[in-house]
């Protein structure tokens, strides 16, 4: 599924509506622990939690501890860094923003930013289908060596946007798709511009109060906590090692099966280098009740909530039935979601208002030895077996890299 995202393509009529319900297969508890569990230990993971909504009720799993070797068994309650899903945050408030008249899709960047190269030719809907072109900050060795070297700093949103305009754009903009953390450091900008408020009051305001996210945290710049309980979060090898390829060595992939290669404790990095993309905390019910609420209409106008779910198109057009991503929201087979991804930890959040489906997903070591997005690959598979080819749903595809 998307790294960090991706999105879907047919849309219904209505404000909330998707595509035309399909038949889901059901899993049964057993079936479904086993799946999980038979991926946490192909994985290597300390633990992993997932929890499944359908119209018969919920399920849930939880394996391993929140330390690994030790610690407290998982739970629904632990909190846990949750990457690029915080991009759905973002986005709505943007979008929440346009409904009010306050900003359009259509405008340029650089009437809010000026600084911005290109700025005047780009969209803030194309920031937000991440078709600006804009260089990814997240792809630079600066920022790499220095998540390695001091994983407590403080970045501002201006150091990562620096470290993005020092390189030429993809592409024009509009002519492409690049998963790019740049244009949700601008989105994040400009939310605070258009309210006048920081960014964490913005999301308490408008997302997590009215919601009910109570067990949600957007952290202060300055800040590496995660709100007890919480788990670890683990990761073989560094940022540098895995920057162009999430896999370690094959030699340090076979000392990690061995048992004789450990990953690191990468709990305490502090998450502000992604902010505005990724840099978000919540739990799994949390996940759960949000990925609801973006996918039933719940946080924008009729209208707007209708743009939006006709909003995604192919992150590759080559390949039919691949990610779609648009308006800040993936479509991940017939689930409408995100996925999000730092260092230690893994999540997945997807909900389909046409078939009550709805399924959370979070690991805590990431990326795994072979490179593997944990929690997105376990729930691609959860997906993939109740929603089979037969059923007509599109399949779930290989997410772009997040935060």
């Amino acid at each position: 599924m998307v790294g960090a995202c991706s999105s879907g393509s047919d849309s219904g009529s209505g404000p909330g509506s998707t595509t035309a319900s399909v038949p889901v297969a059901a899993i049964d508890d057993a079936a479904l622990q086993s799946t999980v569990v038979a991926a946490a230990k192909d994985l290597q993971l300390p633990g992993v939690v997932v929890l499944l909504r359908t119209p018969k009720g919920e399920q849930t799993v939880t394996y391993g501890t929140t330390e690994r070797g030790g610690g407290a068994p998982v739970g629904l309650d632990d909190h846990v860094r949750v990457g690029s899903n915080t991009k759905t945050w973002t986005g709505t408030v943007i979008l929440q923003q346009v409904q009010e008249g306050k900003i359009a899709l259509t405008d340029p960047v650089s009437k809010y930013r000026p600084d911005v190269p290109g700025g005047d030719g780009i969209t803030i809907e194309q920031l937000l289908d991440m078709r600006s072109g804009l260089f990814n900050y997240s792809e630079t060795l600066e920022l790499n060596q220095t998540m390695d070297r001091e994983p407590q700093k403080a970045w501002t949103p201006d150091e990562l946007l620096a470290l993005a305009y020092a390189h030429p754009p993809y592409f024009p903009p509009g002519q492409g798709y690049h998963y790019s953390n740049t244009n949700f450091i601008l989105l994040g900008l400009i939310a605070e511009k258009i309210d006048g408020k920081p960014l964490p009051q913005i999301f308490q305001d408008r997302l997590f109060g009215p919601v009910g996210l109570k067990n949600t945290v957007f952290p202060e710049l300055t800040s590496n906590a995660i709100p007890v309980p919480y788990s670890h979060g683990y990761m073989f090898g560094d940022n540098v090692l895995t920057m162009t390829d999430p896999a370690i060595p094959a030699d340090m992939q076979a000392a990690a099966k061995a048992g004789t290669l450990a990953p690191h404790d990468v709990t305490d990095g502090n998450p502000s280098w992604a902010w505005a993309a990724g840099s978000g905390i919540s739990t799994a019910h949390d996940l759960a009740t949000w990925a609801e609420a973006q996918a039933d209409g719940k946080v924008l106008d009729p209208e707007m909530q209708a743009k939006r779910m006709a909003a995604f198109q192919p992150t590759d057009p080559s390949k039919p039935g691949g990610p779609e991503y648009g308006l800040a929201m993936a479509k991940l087979g017939p689930l409408y979601g995100h996925t999000g991804e730092l260092p230690g930890y893994n999540s997945f959040m997807g909900s389909d208002p046409a078939s009550g489906v709805t399924l959370v997903v979070w690991a805590n070591l990431a990326p795994a030895a072979n490179g593997q997005d944990p929690a997105s690959s376990i729930a691609k598979t959860i997906v993939d077996e109740m929603f089979p080819p037969t059923s007509g749903a599109s399949q779930t595809g290989s997410p772009t890299p997040t935060s």
